[in-house]
């Protein structure tokens, strides 16, 4: 797959989308997270945190795009979104759950 094919599907932009949701849910707890409460510094999990909401948010969008356009079932929608609340999770999700 190209990578310009990566966003022009819903699915593309899915696993694109997967990828830095899962990337800033790592920086968040294993950077920001211990910066705030070992460091003393918020500012970290307050710039983290918002960029991970939104595209967590943006995530969960794609993911029911993703499940009507490909008529996916109700278990792999949630697998899906299980994946995304867990650490590691969305990678997982984009090997097994994602790929055509």
């Amino acid at each position: 797959m190209q990578n310009s094919g990566l966003f022009s599907s819903t699915l593309g932009r899915l696993r694109v989308v997967g990828f830095l949701e899962g990337l800033s849910f790592l920086v968040l707890l294993g950077i920001a997270m211990p910066l705030k409460y070992l460091m003393g510094q918020p500012e970290a999990v307050k710039h983290v945190g918002m960029a991970h909401g939104l595209l967590f948010v943006l995530y969960v969008l794609l993911l029911i795009m993703a499940t009507i356009e490909h008529s996916w079932s109700v278990r792999k929608a949630a697998l899906g979104f299980v994946a995304s609340l867990v650490p590691f999770g969305t990678f997982w999700a984009d090997k097994r759950l994602f790929r055509e």
